[in-house]
């Protein structure tokens, strides 16, 4: 097992398409329609660990003005208030079933991050009913972080109100890029006198962390035209900064467009991405930033970010809506994806959930390693507690690879990635995989 390291990670094979980013383990591609029933026994029987692991919710909104050129989420762009009035109903609808089963009655939110799409989409009386309503099924009371994301064009004081009100502790505006050839011609709706407006008018309401999220290798940018846009973002002084390396999944309008409209030759290469993202993260510590991931840089050092940390040690994850993501004890599981399918589901008073995996002991640790990987350090005494096994003897073939590399290196009983891992770390993961 992890006798020696993928090829690609040698950095010889990094193609242009496909997927990047870690979000899961086990891949996506292992999940299965006929796992999902597991689910509805596993929620029939109270968790024996439910008091000692963190709960959270998702609740995923896919709806979006347009639909950018590089996206490969769920959305769906233009529709109708009255189908946006029947999702906000099957969301809590969905919430409702959840809370009826045993595994979930007792359990008490940590932590909900509301994601899309482009939730600011959403009216300010529809924000105060599924508010109102999530809460009346599970109280926030013991909530430490509502995240909710915005778009900058429809940042709004009403809403920006409604969600202050709401508990929202935490604002993150998709941003990308502040130059208004780069926005057009990546399919980005906002200007950037719309992210001034709009940041100016979050800052109003003292929300108690404002994340911006850039991405760097888009459609028509240069290493100036970057470093440009991050210095004008400084000036803002967010109290977080995240930045994503562009990737291009199959699913999106970019891919489809390559050799029709689009150049391939026009696209960074991941050397220059990571070049460009290594320049951005030492001009975010020049400011005073430190780094927390390898995307996220914060302006306070106590900063926490509880939906990703909590999700990467371990926590549960409550998935609301058309394609979402759970992680019940053990449990991955993903909703039906097309819209219609999942309303039509929820109106007949039925879970969801389209396909399932069932980790077992190994891999959830490997689950949680190669996400805390990500964090840019590993604890060997945390996890020789929690699954009494030694990450530095279980991986020892890839991490005498890495260490090699000068990627990782040892530190007393923690794991750390050095700049140049911590800018490749999603291409090294695999390398852990069983």
């Amino acid at each position: 097992m992890n006798e020696s390291p993928r090829t690609l990670l040698d950095g010889i094979d990094e193609p242009l398409a496909g997927n990047y980013f870690v979000s899961a383990y086990p891949p996506f591609s292992c999940w299965k329609k006929e796992c999902a029933p597991q689910l509805e026994a596993k929620l029939e029987t109270p968790l024996a660990a439910e008091g000692d692991t963190p709960f959270g919710l998702y609740v995923h909104i896919p709806f979006c003005d347009v639909r950018c050129m590089y996206c490969y989420y769920s959305s769906h762009a233009n529709k109708s208030p009255e189908l946006i009035e029947n999702y906000i109903d099957a969301l809590v609808k969905e919430l409702a079933l959840y809370r009826a089963k045993p595994a979930l009655a007792n359990r008490a939110l940590g932590f909900v991050y509301f994601g899309g799409g482009t939730p600011s989409l959403l009216s300010e009386k529809q924000i105060h009913k599924l508010f109102e309503q999530l809460k009346a099924l599970f109280p926030w009371q013991a909530v430490q972080e509502a995240t909710f994301e915005c778009a900058p064009k429809s940042v709004t004081e009403p809403k920006l109100r409604a969600l202050r009100e709401g508990g929202v502790t935490r604002i993150s505006m998709g941003v990308q890029q502040l130059n208004d050839a780069i926005l057009k011609q990546n399919g980005r709706v906002h200007l950037t006198s719309d992210v001034e407006r709009a940041y100016a008018t979050i800052r109003q309401f003292d929300f108690e962390i404002v994340n911006i999220d850039l991405i760097v290798g888009l459609l028509g940018e240069s290493d100036e035209s970057f470093m440009e846009s991050l210095a004008r973002i400084l000036t803002m002084t967010p109290d977080s900064v995240t930045i994503y390396q562009l990737e291009l999944p199959l699913n999106t309008p970019l891919y489809r467009a390559l050799d029709k409209s689009v150049d391939a030759d026009a696209l960074a290469t991941w050397e220059v991405k990571r070049a460009r993202l290594a320049n951005g993260f030492a001009r975010l510590e020049a400011a005073g930033y430190q780094l927390r991931s390898a995307y996220t840089a914060a302006l306070h050092d106590h900063q926490r970010f509880v939906y990703q940390d909590a999700q990467y040690h371990g926590a549960d994850l409550l998935g609301l809506g058309a394609s979402a993501f759970s992680y019940i004890d053990g449990m991955h599981c993903q909703n039906l994806t097309s819209l219609e399918a999942y309303l039509q589901r929820l109106g007949e008073n039925r879970l969801a959930v389209e396909r399932a995996y069932v980790l077992n002991h190994d891999e959830r640790f490997v689950r949680e390693f190669v996400l805390q990987l990500k964090l840019g350090r590993v604890n060997r005494g945390r996890f020789r507690a929690k699954f009494h096994l030694d990450i530095f003897e279980r991986f020892a073939a890839p991490l005498a690879h890495f260490f090699e590399q000068r990627w990782l290196i040892k530190e007393a009983e923690d794991l750390a990635l050095t700049r140049a891992g911590l800018l490749r770390v999603d291409r090294m993961l695999p390398a852990f995989y069983l």
